[in-house]
């Protein structure tokens, strides 16, 4: 097919990392330019995406309808499961739109696609776009962070007390989803003064949601550490972790954007489930768990004692950590 084609993507960033093998299988056989529309907090991500024509940022009003009509795309592929997007790019008057069948939009879309159970998210979304007749793709997402922010990433390391000689290890005690996704702040706390002792210097990353988390981890570990947390965005979030030799996080968006880095990644995995959501990349990735007999329990917070997340030891993320 021919023409303009505007891809929406996921809202929350892990997800939208996890598309882009779906991305790329469209973009290689689409025959015209490939825009992406996203939200704020996602759209910069795409900026290190190659192939995307432009960046089309969204907002809850009606405005973005009007600017997508006035586009003229001949198609929208809809990697988001809501009726809102459904109905965003109906309203814009986009004559073909693609989807899962998802939340009641099925008659908002010229082809709705079943929608497949208990895959990874990679193959979820390139389950979509197989369906529409775009196979292949890579088999991991890939994201690349040009010279210019490498060399950005590493100015803010060293204005951040960064020697600029002793390896650097990123961790990410933040998540989105909720508390039960995280690994206790004063884990985090000791295991900072583990790599220390390793002659490593650990460095704080994440949004400024993440803050309070990043307050905790420092109480615990009162030693040397670069902070970084809510003084990136993502392109230069990428130029930080191109000079870090592993990241260790939790089940969030930060573990699948430095995965598809190439990082080496250590994950603690509690309440979701990590044949679905484990990171996907160049890099080696260790998983994390303590079995308990109500995990997966995909709950915002925990109930009960979160023995999965509280079980995970310092001394395995460690291991995990400095036996790479």
């Amino acid at each position: 097919m021919n023409g303009r084609l505007l891809v929406l993507s996921p809202n929350w960033l892990g997800d939208a990392v996890m598309a882009l093998p779906a991305l790329a299988a469209v973009q290689a056989a689409w025959h015209g330019p490939v825009d992406v529309a996203a939200r704020p907090a996602v759209g910069p991500l795409f900026t290190l995406v190659r192939g995307v024509d432009q960046i089309v940022t969204l907002d809850r009003g009606t405005r973005s309808a009007e600017s997508l009509r006035r586009a003229g795309y001949a198609a929208a592929l809809l990697l988001t499961n809501s009726f809102q997007t459904a109905w965003l790019v109906r309203a814009a008057g986009i004559p073909e739109r693609w989807g899962y069948r998802a939340d009641g939009r099925s008659w908002l879309l010229t082809r709705a696609v079943a929608r497949p159970l208990r895959l990874h998210q990679v193959d979820y979304y390139r389950g979509l776009t197989t369906a529409l007749g775009y196979p292949g793709g890579p088999e991991h997402p890939q994201i690349e962070a040009p010279a210019d922010r490498r060399h950005e990433g590493h100015a803010l390391l060293s204005a951040a007390g960064w020697d600029r000689v002793t390896p650097l290890v990123a961790l990410a005690p933040g998540a989105a989803f909720g508390s039960a996704k995280r690994w206790p702040s004063a884990s985090y706390g000791t295991l900072a003064s583990r790599l220390a002792q390793s002659r490593l210097m650990p460095v704080l990353i994440g949004g400024p949601g993440d803050r309070r988390a990043g307050d905790e981890v420092r109480a615990a570990w009162p030693g040397a550490v670069v902070d970084l947390i809510g003084r990136t965005d993502l392109p230069q979030l990428a130029g930080v972790l191109s000079h870090c030799r592993t990241l260790v996080t939790n089940d969030s968006g930060a573990m699948h954007f430095a995965a598809a880095l190439g990082l080496d990644v250590v994950v603690m995995f509690g309440p979701t489930r990590e044949t679905e959501t484990y990171p996907r990349g160049a890099g080696r990735h260790a998983f994390l768990k303590h079995d308990v007999w109500c995990r997966p329990c995909m709950l915002r917070e925990c109930p009960l004692t979160h023995r999965c997340m509280t079980g995970i030891s310092v001394e395995a993320a460690h291991a995990a950590v400095v036996h790479r």
